[in-house]
């Protein structure tokens, strides 16, 4: 249940994450001049949120591995 509990977390900060990289892609729209800037910011996020898929993923597989020996 606990992990269960921490995977949750885990998704909604990925979820999170990735509104945040969404408002940074939209506001590089209307700035070109900072464009640059906020599309590496945004990347900076996505590149979050893929750390937590990891995580999410890991804890995931360290509790199915019990299971399957």
């Amino acid at each position: 249940m606990n992990g269960q509990i921490s995977g949750q977390a885990i998704l909604e900060n990925v979820r999170r994450y990735r509104g945040i990289a969404s408002l940074y892609r939209q506001t590089a729209a209307f700035r070109p001049g900072q464009s640059w800037s906020l599309l590496e910011q945004a990347s900076d996020w996505e590149a979050r949120a893929l750390l937590e898929l990891e995580a999410y993923f890991a804890t995931r597989m360290d509790y199915a591995a019990p299971l399957a020996a």
